[in-house]
């Protein structure tokens, strides 16, 4: 699943290296609010998932570990 995810984000935003485990993504402004729903709906389709509106907060998206946490809760394999 995180292979799948960081595909997801390199496509998303290919200037930046999301395999690294200690970045924050939100905080070193790697994703905006913009690429968040962008991220939401890949994840969705990739997934075959609906993300709730209210898991849609930064803390959700800061990490690739965060990010399949949210799969995973969502019902993502």
């Amino acid at each position: 699943m995180k292979e799948k995810i960081i595909r997801i984000l390199a496509e998303l935003r290919p200037e930046f290296d999301f395999a690294k485990e200690d970045v924050n993504f939100i905080e070193e402004g790697m994703l905006d609010s913009f690429d968040v729903v962008s991220l939401v709906d890949s994840l969705d389709r990739e997934f075959g998932i609906s993300i709730n509106g209210i898991d849609i907060v930064p803390e959700n998206f800061a990490t690739v570990e965060s990010i399949a946490k949210l799969v995973t809760r969502n019902g993502g394999k």
